[in-house]
């Protein structure tokens, strides 16, 4: 699906040659022609750029600087990559961490385009449309509003044209990809195309608020139990794909209370760490930017969530790898986190785990004799992973939402509480899961599930046997070999096939030459009868062809 789309992609960036050679004049300027010239799109350049303003700056923050001038997809793009440090080098992670999401609103004339592209006219819904918006960012910006009936409500509008920029920034981030994997060999092993694929998956689904809404469906169903938790109800007859019309909470952001005691504090990071670990292990679908801004403190102590554009979601096999790499964290047990890691990667018999282990140990171990409140233990994961890259460890993209989401949640506590300490927290939750595993309830669940899979084999194993006899029973039966050295293999045993023949034949020659001695009645040369010079000479040279055949192998 992925590889039909890029291809799809890259076949748009014909019909964008403009936007293309905006970008390569970008990154020539920013210091990068050669890396222009090399994928051959060095033609796109009108002159020889240089810019001696930035020759000081590292090549990090010469490309953060670059992704900045291009634009939201390229901003968003770099976001993406702060949170890959399994395949981007530590310090363009650091830059690339810089780039904010934060534009200049549009003016409101722009956006009432859109809004009376979904409703007619704004004034057909809305009693009150505020002109100011709360907050604006690259995709949308979101304005405070007052529906017929009197509720108040908040509207996130997409950006007018946005869709149509992103996707055509895509398609030549597909292209360059493609020419980047080509082009520099060194680069195959993370998979450029593959990056962009994965980013477009994201993009496309932040930005299609059907999607959003949906989250929010979701996530209220799941809380719908917890009264502390407050998930803000979605208007879904005012919604769609660039328009979303949600309830206002009337609280204030976890991050503007400065002036409650450490208690009060405690309490509130707590409810938000406890709902956050119940989304991931309880519920398999997390909030994936739980910062400061996006917690609500609301009347009686609630706690209300926002902004559900970006999800992760991991099933029961991840989340009890995620629990067992906490316990191991804390206890120390670095082979069975590297295990964790290993398991959850596609199977690569190069890895050597017992060296992953070893580097686990010495990445990890120094930290903790300094206890996890002077650790950032998101930050910790995170270079574990990059760590896992360098041993050929593939890192699931959902297990790296998750651990990007911890450097979110630790970061949002620690704004709070400056001695946060997360560790306790995910303890609790990890052992809480490990025994919800073997209680009673679960157990007979998963009995259940085996009894029916093992039902299923039982009543299909005998046509299977039967299917495999007939097979094998067929006079055109053969077992087929696959090996990737089969080749070598063949000119190998061809090779001791002949020399093992010779040998045989040289033995023969010997011993018949050798029986011959005794035949006093022959012709002699040299003293020797006729036959066994024949056949002595014979094994001569028959054993001089073995030994070239020998050493030529």
């Amino acid at each position: 699906m992925g590889i039909i789309h890029s291809s799809t992609q890259i076949g748009k960036t014909l019909k964008n040659a403009g936007r293309l050679r905006t970008i390569v004049a970008t990154f020539a300027k920013f210091g990068f022609q050669d890396v222009t010239e090399k994928i051959k799109l060095g033609g796109f350049l009108l002159k020889r750029f240089h810019r001696p303003e930035y020759d000081d700056f590292t090549t990090a923050q010469r490309m953060r600087m670059c992704f900045e001038e291009l634009g939201p997809t390229f901003v968003k793009f770099g976001q993406v990559l702060a949170t890959r440090p399994d395949l981007v080098p530590s310090d363009f992670v650091d830059e690339f961490k810089k780039l904010q999401d934060q534009v200049s609103p549009l003016p409101y004339s722009e956006i009432k385009k859109v809004i009376d592209h979904q409703f007619g006219n704004v004034d057909d819904v809305f009693s009150h449309f505020d002109e100011q918006p709360f907050a604006a960012a690259s995709i949308a910006q979101v304005h405070p509003a007052i529906l017929k009936d009197g509720t108040e409500v908040v509207v996130k509008v997409q950006r007018p044209g946005i869709r149509e920029i992103i996707d055509d920034d895509v398609s030549i981030l597909y292209f360059l990809a493609d020419l980047l994997q080509k082009n520099f060999e060194e680069l195959e092993v993370f998979n450029p195309v593959g990056v962009v694929d994965e980013f477009f998956k994201t993009l496309e689904l932040e930005t299609n608020f059907i999607v959003e809404a949906n989250n929010i469906r979701r996530f209220t169903e799941n809380f719908k139990d917890n009264p502390q938790i407050v998930i803000p109800k979605v208007y879904l007859e005012y919604s769609g794909r660039q328009v979303l019309v949600m309830e206002h909470l009337n609280g204030s952001p976890l991050h503007s209370l400065k002036d409650i005691d450490r208690s009060e504090k405690e309490k509130y990071i707590k409810a938000g760490i406890k709902a956050f670990f119940r989304m991931v292990f309880k519920h398999g679908l997390f909030h994936g930017d739980l910062h400061a801004g996006n917690i609500f403190i609301l009347p009686e102590g609630k706690i209300g969530l926002i902004d559900f554009g970006v999800v992760g979601r991991i099933g029961s096999r991840t989340s009890d790898s995620i629990a067992a790499m906490f316990v191991a964290l804390a206890t120390e047990d670095y082979e069975r986190l590297a295990y964790e890691y290993v398991d959850l990667a596609p199977y690569d018999e190069r890895i050597n785990v017992d060296r992953f282990t070893r580097d686990l140990r010495e990445l990890i171990a120094p930290y903790f004799g300094l206890t996890l409140k002077s650790v950032n233990l998101g930050q910790l994961l995170m270079e574990s992973t990059s760590l896992a890259a360098r041993h050929r460890i593939k890192i699931p993209s959902d297990l790296m939402l998750f651990f990007k989401s911890i450097v979110t949640v630790e970061g949002m506590g620690r704004q709070v509480i400056s001695d946060f300490d997360l560790l306790p927290y995910a303890l609790d939750f990890a052992s809480e899961l490990v025994k919800t595993k073997y209680d009673g309830t679960k157990l007979l669940t998963d009995l259940s599930h085996i009894g029916r899979e093992s039902s299923t084999l039982l009543y299909s194993a005998p046509r299977q046997i039967k299917q495999i006899l007939r097979r094998i029973n067929h006079p055109d039966f053969a077992i087929k070999i696959d090996h990737l050295q089969s080749e070598a293999i063949r000119r190998s045993m061809d090779n001791s096939a002949n020399i093992l023949y010779l040998g045989i034949l040289i033995g023969s020659m010997i011993i018949g030459g050798s029986l011959s001695l005794g035949d006093e009645s022959q012709y002699t040369v040299l003293g020797l009868p006729v036959v066994s010079v024949f056949f002595y000479t014979l094994s001569s040279l028959l054993s001089l062809l073995a030994f070239y055949n020998y050493i030529k192998k």
